[in-house]
């Protein structure tokens, strides 16, 4: 072979590999509020038959509370057990309770139960706890309140991360908090000053971008995107995927279905070479099908 052919086809070949799509997101889904009845193996014949491979498991999907105060011998075990047989990856466990309660006693009982969790974690075949940082409001977790900006409510609920923190390094877990606007961490910037503040490396995100944006806030989407990216990207370890058709508390709707631009998400998730799963959150089973088609055209594009 000449000098001049060998050239050609090394180029040849290095254009094909530029050219090359680049690796596809595994998509997933939030299996316990997207099929909210039905045994274990129930919901997971519903994924399955949906074709997608990864979930965020709840432990209500077992017929327990989602933060149970016992867990049964064997269960952890048969979660994964059902999962894997199904070819489905268990790429999270949830595990959110209100970490700014007013009632420090409600905070240590929070505490408890994601003790418990994350002990079934290795068991069960996942390494990722999702978290939220919890609200001032003592009735939902997911309702804003006016002391949530508060100096005492930035003190109590990192605390509570921090603990929570150290049961996941015991455990080797690692706990994504989502910055959403009925929490304490509302924001990109508090997400960052967290993580900063805790400094631990079993302490990551979970990005929805669905939760980021305060009344009046939408029409600088690129620029909120690209800042919770760049304060957040090495960080995030989990993403979620749903929609909103407002700003404010206002991501409930499936994605595809609202304003929000997921050719730049996807883009900028990629960008930082994600490699987590990302999760179809805020559907009926119905809906799911179209999500999907909708996520896996935009992540084509």
């Amino acid at each position: 072979m000449t000098h001049t052919r060998r050239r050609i086809l090394q180029l040849a070949g290095a254009a094909t590999i530029s050219q090359a799509a680049p690796p596809t997101i595994q998509l997933g889904i939030l299996i316990a509020t997207t099929w909210t009845n039905g045994t274990l193996e129930e919901r997971l014949d519903a994924v399955k038959a949906t074709g997608l491979t990864c979930v965020q498991m709840s432990m209500a999907c077992a017929g327990l509370p989602e933060m149970p105060d016992e867990i049964p011998a064997g269960l952890p075990q048969r979660i994964r057990r059902e999962a894997s047989a199904r070819g489905i990856a268990i790429g999270s466990l949830t595990g959110t309770f209100n970490m700014c309660h007013p009632d420090p006693e409600h905070r240590r009982i929070g505490l408890r139960r994601l003790r418990l969790l994350a002990e079934a974690c290795a068991e069960m075949g996942t390494s990722a706890i999702h978290i939220c940082t919890g609200t001032r409001n003592p009735n939902s977790m997911w309702r804003i309140h006016p002391d949530n900006g508060s100096s005492e409510s930035w003190r109590d609920m990192s605390a509570c991360v921090r603990e929570a923190t150290d049961i996941a390094r015991q455990s080797k877990v690692v706990l994504a908090f989502e910055p959403e606007m009925s929490n304490v961490v509302d924001s990109a910037r508090k997400a960052r000053r967290l993580l900063d503040e805790i400094a631990s490396p079993h302490l990551k995100v979970t990005l929805d971008p669905a939760n980021l944006f305060h009344k009046g806030e939408l029409p600088r989407m690129k620029e909120i995107f690209e800042e919770a990216f760049d304060l957040l990207g090495r960080d995030i370890v989990l993403a979620h995927a749903k929609d909103l058709e407002r700003d404010g508390e206002a991501g409930h709707k499936p994605a595809g279905q609202g304003v929000l631009d997921y050719a730049l998400y996807l883009s900028l998730l990629r960008k930082i070479n994600f490699k987590g799963p990302l999760l179809l959150h805020g559907l009926s089973p119905a809906q799911v099908p179209a999500c999907m088609a909708f996520i896996q055209s935009k992540s084509a594009a």
